[in-house]
């Protein structure tokens, strides 16, 4: 069998421009967000982590496990860490540039998002943007989806004017009680990859710890005919990587 990494890289094969990574309170999806950051800077992509949930020296010791030295791109210009818990960096409080309005946060954080794409952009390789937690978001808009909608609209504008890649997380089960989550309808409008941790459908398992789904749209055939690409994995979250495999081979 294929290296269990390579196989989730498989299904992944060009990232798309826009990828949601929805999880619930089981099944945290945090590990996926590790993973991509590590692929796109072995990818010489550069990479803006915007972070509502954890702090630079979470990410740091983790992805120092999983082989990848944060700081060393960092002081190369090639990875930018937007810190959204520490008060005196939060966008929004003093209002943003070009007329914002003051508390904006989500328009405060996408120009902060644009001065850094500007900052580590090259003609050789796009930026790769990440968000760690879009709930996390709609708390810093004081509740107000419209405003986070309204940021991912920015964003989709983004990734048409500088081919930009963006990767959001989000956690799908907060919103189980509502019929039809506007937030949640248009993040899986936007995307191109959509990823959903879950937990087995049959129950815990001490060498497996989750299912993951990868859904693709707009993947080309042979034929050039477009289409979506569904593929299911159990996967196993390990100090120095992931393990995926398809269900029903392990015995």
């Amino acid at each position: 069998m294929a290296g269990s990494r390579s196989l989730l890289d498989e299904a992944l094969p060009t990232l798309g421009k826009a990828l949601l990574i929805e999880d619930c309170v089981e099944t945290s999806g945090g590990f996926l967000l590790h993973h991509l950051v590590k692929r796109f800077l072995l990818c010489d992509r550069p990479v803006i982590l915007v972070a509502f949930a954890n702090t630079f020296s979470h990410y740091d010791r983790i992805l120092r496990k999983l082989g990848c030295n944060l700081a060393a791109p960092r002081d190369k210009n090639r990875f930018v860490f937007v810190d959204m818990l520490d008060p005196q960096l939060q966008v929004g409080n003093s209002g943003g540039t070009d007329g914002s309005a003051d508390g904006d946060v989500g328009f405060s954080l996408y120009e902060r998002i644009c001065k850094a794409v500007r900052s580590i952009s090259t003609e050789k390789n796009s930026v790769a943007i990440l968000v760690d937690d879009l709930s996390l978001m709609e708390v810093a808009c004081k509740g107000s989806v419209d405003d986070v909608i309204d940021f991912l609209h920015h964003c989709h504008t983004l990734i048409a004017e500088s081919d930009c890649s963006f990767v959001f997380l989000n956690h799908h089960d907060i919103y189980s009680s509502m019929e039809r989550p506007s937030l949640m309808l248009y993040l899986e409008y936007m995307a191109d990859v959509l990823l959903r941790v879950e937990p087995l459908a049959t129950g815990s398992a001490v060498d497996v710890h989750g299912q993951l789904t990868v859904l693709n749209r707009g993947v080309h055939d042979v034929a050039g005919t477009s289409r979506s690409k569904f593929q299911n994995f159990h996967y196993r979250v390990k100090e120095n990587g992931i393990e995926c495999f398809y269900p029903g081979s392990r015995g």
